[in-house]
């Protein structure tokens, strides 16, 4: 089983992940895509790489029985789709903490309110396969136990259960 945890940074996707207790490799993308070079070009203005999707679609072939990690998860083959959402004001604090500049940070809490991730998750892999785990008042600890219940087929899928439109 392949399961996609993704959702706009700052929402926790690595910090409830690297607490995971599953039968199932964790792999962290975005650290995978600068170790193994799977990038088109830096992104100087952001701080960020560009990834080669078809590279790391290749390099995730080999990954068959995993939880994968990242904003970028949702865009490969996964059995279940975990979207990890939090307030956009949650989410800009986090990041400016993290020391990301403020242009990055709105932009981030903007995409949440607008479901930017959400919605390509479920056009990518239906609603049926799709799970919203709302991070905002959580400790790390409840997110990993959310998604081990998706792991664990002890959860029903539940896009568009979570909204942060009145952000806008």
């Amino acid at each position: 089983m392949r399961v996609a945890v993704t959702g706009t940074p700052g929402t926790g996707k690595t910090t409830a992940t690297e607490r995971l207790d599953v039968d199932l490799d964790v792999v962290h993308l975005n650290e995978v895509l600068r170790e193994e070079g799977l990038y088109d070009e830096v992104d100087e203005e952001r701080g960020s790489v560009v990834a080669d999707m078809d590279a790391v679609a290749e390099w995730l072939g080999d990954y068959d029985d995993a939880v994968i990690d990242s904003h970028l998860a949702h865009h490969f083959d996964a059995d279940r789709v975990v979207v990890l959402r939090c307030r956009p004001e949650e989410i800009e604090r986090r990041l400016r903490e993290r020391g990301e500049p403020p242009e990055k940070a709105e932009e981030n809490a903007e995409s949440e309110a607008l479901d930017v991730i959400l919605a390509e998750a479920v056009d990518a892999h239906g609603e049926e396969r799709v799970y919203e785990v709302d991070t905002t008042d959580r400790d790390p600890n409840e997110v990993a136990a959310a998604v081990e219940a998706v792991v664990a087929g002890e959860r029903e899928p539940s896009a568009g259960t979570v909204s942060f439109v009145e952000y806008l």
